[in-house]
């Protein structure tokens, strides 16, 4: 285990990078993919249309795929960002397909005549989904959103490949230069693994148990 402690500031810096990946590519993910589901269930062909091709395409490309078209692809087109914003972009256009499929779900759980009852009222489409559909869908959607995100901090490991000095990359620095310890670095950076996907299922399990306190 010495090599993981004297190790341990190296290691720090590698698991705050992944963090800021899986919370980065998260967040924006999360936007995008309401606003995506929110085009799936429009009442407007052309939103569906664009939602579904989004969703169509992005699902069934490897993730791999994705980043190697973000990294050797916005270049040609002269888009120069720097690498984390390049892995953010290819995660969060890979996730934000999963999160749309998310938010559609609980949409379509939610009892029709909700929305009927707001138009009724006068409320058009987009008003009625964003203050009667939506908020109810969200309650639905917490433990697949919380799913989503789990495999979004799986995939944060692959940026390793591309140079980016995530845990991952440091664990295979580690285990090249200390090849008779390679079962306990691999267990150390597998539990700081297993600590962030806890922290998101705590999380999860607790906003749901709020949600279903405030009804």
């Amino acid at each position: 285990m010495d090599v993981l402690w004297d190790n341990r500031q190296l290691l720090l810096e590698a698991f705050g990078l992944t963090l800021s990946l899986l919370v980065m590519s998260g967040a924006i993910s999360l936007v995008a993919g309401t606003v995506l589901g929110s085009f799936r269930v429009s009442a407007v062909p052309a939103l569906r249309a664009v939602g579904t091709a989004y969703v169509t395409v992005f699902r069934n490309t490897p993730l791999l795929v994705v980043f190697l078209l973000v990294y050797y692809g916005l270049p040609e087109l002269d888009v120069h960002l720097p690498v984390f914003w390049r892995a953010t972009t290819a995660l969060s256009l890979y996730t934000s397909a999963f999160i749309c499929e998310a938010v559609r779900s609980g949409v379509n759980a939610v009892d029709p005549g909700q929305a009927e009852a707001a138009r009724s009222i006068g409320m058009g489409f987009a008003q009625a989904l964003r203050i009667v559909v939506l908020p109810q869908a969200f309650r639905a959607v917490i433990p697949p959103v919380a799913s989503v995100l789990i495999a979004l901090t799986k995939n944060t490991s692959l940026v390793a490949g591309f140079g980016i000095a995530d845990a991952t990359f440091r664990m295979r620095g580690l285990i090249n230069n200390n090849t008779s310890d390679a079962y306990y670095i691999f267990g150390g950076i597998a539990l700081g693994y297993v600590l962030i996907v806890a922290v998101i299922s705590l999380a999860a399990q607790g906003l749901e148990r709020s949600v279903a306190a405030a009804r």
